[in-house]
């Protein structure tokens, strides 16, 4: 094959493609498994796109159980170096709303168990990590988001939960004091093992809900699944344009760190 089938990965439901024609679905092996389902390849803004539901298309996979590393690989495979990863995210700030959308910027690490990096041994890496989110592409996504009319914050720390559990109001108040404004489940160690790859990495957090545990906001009830997924489906249709916008304005040429971050020697092929 002269063309590797795909540049850019994107993490997200069935939705995200339902609109597109000409898809391809196509089956990926790597060394770390299946990824969560079938890559659907196609076109969007004149760019060659694969999208791969992180759940699996029928939201079968807990956060805990998403093959992250099947699913990085597999976009490496591809031929993918810049992969787009929006969820859904809860706020810790009151001031950071639902319908919001936050590039993040940092994240912090609250999960266990989870498979989270390539180098297990006996090749051992120490990437730096200090700036884990593309910083091209999330001024992009910014520019992008503000254009569908989106209130966008620029930046944001996400702590990552394990899950499938939401927070208590004790842990959601902790989060909060701490200054972090998103939580979500699934962006450890998606990130990190973009990163590892290589590969450049941006976060849309799409606010569906204020956590338990936001002060200020005394209306506020315990959040539920049916209520992300409420929100998250009325924002769908503005979500698929802020990233048709940003797929096509992303450079072909890489003018970030992100490609550096691994030694390419380091990588078992």
């Amino acid at each position: 094959m002269s063309e590797l089938p795909a540049e850019i990965g994107v993490f997200g439901g069935s939705g995200f493609y339902s609109f597109l024609q000409d898809v391809r679905e196509v089956k990926v092996d790597t060394p770390y498994g299946p990824p969560s389902d079938r890559i659907a390849l196609a076109e969007l803004a004149g760019r060659r796109v694969a999208f791969l539901p992180r759940h699996g298309k029928d939201h079968q996979l807990p956060p805990h159980r998403i093959p992250y590393r099947a699913n990085l690989w597999a976009m490496r495979e591809l031929g993918v170096t810049r992969v787009i990863g929006p969820c859904a995210a809860g706020s810790l700030q009151p001031g950071v709303c639902p319908g919001d959308l936050v590039i993040a910027d940092q994240f912090a690490d609250r999960t266990w168990g989870r498979a989270d990096t390539y180098f297990e041994g006996p090749v051992t890496v120490h990437p730096s990590l200090a700036d884990p989110y593309c910083s091209e592409l999330r001024s992009l996504a910014s520019r992008a988001g503000r254009e569908q009319g989106f209130r966008v914050h620029d930046s944001g720390t996400v702590v990552v939960i394990q899950g499938p559990r939401f927070s208590t109001r004790a842990e959601s108040r902790w989060f909060a004091s701490l200054g972090w404004q998103v939580i979500n489940m699934t962006q450890y160690p998606e990130v990190v093992l973009a990163r590892e790859l290589n590969l450049c990495y941006v976060n849309l957090s799409l606010i569906t809900d204020y956590d338990a545990g936001v002060e200020g906001r005394p209306e506020v009830k315990a959040v539920t699944a049916e209520e992300v997924l409420r929100v998250f489906r009325a924002n769908n249709e503005r979500l698929r344009a802020v990233l048709a916008s940003l797929v096509g304005w992303i450079p072909s040429a890489r003018g970030c760190e992100c490609s550096r971050t691994v030694a390419r020697d380091r990588f078992a092929e």
